[in-house]
């Protein structure tokens, strides 16, 4: 049969082995897996994961199974576990962005993380299996990105992990439960059926839903797609008059994926992932580093941090309507406003989990910090993680201004994370839930997943 965009798809899924993954790749996403088990465990702690867990065990389930962050001792039916696991990692907004922009590691490894739990002994996937898998899932949603020129800007319509990260989630627990290509197509029908999600739900509770409802459908797909439901085998193609997956983009140029080889290059290869280093939506990470470099400045001019002196605060921003929150009320807002990171970042010389408490928020003097705001948008500032900047001016009422400018912050695939602030960031995290012993054992098992035989002990 003549090859399609969705056969070949299916194709790479069935057929895509270990050794086909480079160094590179390996390191890169260990990282990626490591990082995300550590937001998620620290997301554990939140409301919203709260208000999820309850949900998830007032159903009835049978087949608990699977384990739940920060939670020893609590078991969940795998899917509804990757779903609470998923809100979980998602739930601070402190997890992994890639470029084109989505979060790629939510939506992938808590279904993977519950679905090694589901099956029985004899058939558990080994660590390498494992790491296939995650770079499946990985994969597939970078190259459905780069199917549209819209993918490549920060989101107006579809929050991007709900789109592309429930597709993610189908190919690698498809791949983890080897499914038949046949089955993998449908497996990704499935999932686009189940797939997207607002954008005006961002900054709000409903945000971290995304995630857990990508890891959690994008599993479903794969298990019906397994007991035998079937659907669009042409669901990638761009069929005119009748929308596949081309329904969530304005332009859409799908691309054939080539069948695995030695000489297959993973985008995780070229295109490497940006981690963060404090609890908010990437683009706050260019304003407070502009802002805490314009506050040495400062410090330098005047001896200490008056906020007295200054006049108005001058951010140099892209245009992003949901990130531009000049008054945020809650902590889901002020993790999305470039205005609450760089004036936090001006009063306290730095940005990180206790910031974004109600009564960080709600401060008098951060509220008169804000009221001297002024946001401008330069043209060549763009809404692109590849491309944009922060800039943070300070003019004083003595006439002087001070000038701070990020071009690239530090954890951005340009500047990435040392190893030890990786871990640094990693045992912060997991010690709002985890003994140490715990935090130093996730730690070796995700360096040497490799050579773990049984990837259901992670």
């Amino acid at each position: 049969p003549e090859e399609t965009v969705t056969s070949s798809f299916a194709s790479f899924i069935h057929a895509v082995q270990p050794e086909h993954l480079s160094k590179t790749v390996r390191h890169r996403s260990k990282r990626m897996i490591l990082d995300s088990i550590g937001v998620g465990l620290v997301g554990s702690t939140t409301h919203v994961f709260d208000i999820a867990l309850q949900y998830c065990r007032e159903l009835y389930s049978s087949v608990a199974v699977s384990s739940v962050y920060g939670k020893p001792g609590v078991k969940l039916s795998p899917t509804l576990a990757a779903f609470t696991n998923g809100v979980a990692t998602h739930s601070m907004d402190f997890d992994d962005t890639w470029h084109p922009a989505t979060h790629p590691s939510g939506a992938v490894l808590p279904a993977l993380l519950a679905a090694t739990q589901m099956l029985p002994p004899s058939t558990k996937p080994n660590g390498m299996d494992f790491l296939l898998a995650f770079n499946v899932g990985l994969e597939v949603q970078g190259r459905l990105m780069h199917f549209s020129t819209e993918a490549h800007n920060i989101p107006k319509r579809f929050h991007p992990p709900s789109v592309v990260g429930t597709m993610g989630s189908a190919a690698a627990t498809a791949k983890l439960l080897a499914l038949s290509t046949a089955q993998c197509a449908h497996a990704l029908g499935i999932a686009a059926s189940l797939a997207g999600a607002p954008m005006a739900n961002a900054a709000t509770q409903a945000k971290p839903l995304h995630i857990g409802n990508a890891t959690r459908l994008g599993f479903e797909a794969a298990l019906l797609a397994a007991r035998g439901m079937e659907a669009n085998p042409l669901i990638l193609d761009d069929i005119p008059g009748c929308s596949g997956f081309s329904a969530f983009y304005r332009v859409y140029q799908p691309k054939p994926l080539s069948t695995p080889s030695d000489h297959h290059e993973f985008l995780l290869e070229k295109q490497d992932i940006a981690f963060k280093r404090f609890p908010a939506h990437l683009g706050m990470h260019w304003v407070v580093d502009a802002a805490l470099s314009v506050r040495n400045l400062f410090i330098n001019y005047a001896g200490s941090f008056s906020p007295s002196l200054i006049r108005t605060i001058v951010l140099k921003i892209p245009v992003s309507k949901y990130i531009n929150r000049p008054f945020p009320s809650s902590e889901h807002q002020a993790r999305h406003s470039f205005q609450f990171n760089a004036c936090t970042a001006l009063l306290d010389g730095e940005v990180g989990l206790s910031s974004f408490t109600e009564s960080s928020i709600q401060r008098q003097e951060l509220r008169e910090l804000l009221d001297k705001v002024v946001v401008e948008h330069p043209e060549d500032n763009v809404a692109n993680f590849d491309k944009m900047y922060g800039e943070v001016a300070l003019l004083l009422h003595s006439g002087d201004v001070l000038t701070g400018k990020c071009d690239t912050f530090y954890g951005h695939w340009r500047k990435p994370l040392s190893k030890e602030s990786l871990l640094k960031k990693f045992r912060s995290n997991a010690s709002h839930v985890l003994p140490e012993d715990k935090i130093e054992t996730i730690i070796t098992m995700v360096d040497n997943l490799e050579n773990l035989a049984d990837s259901s002990k992670l």
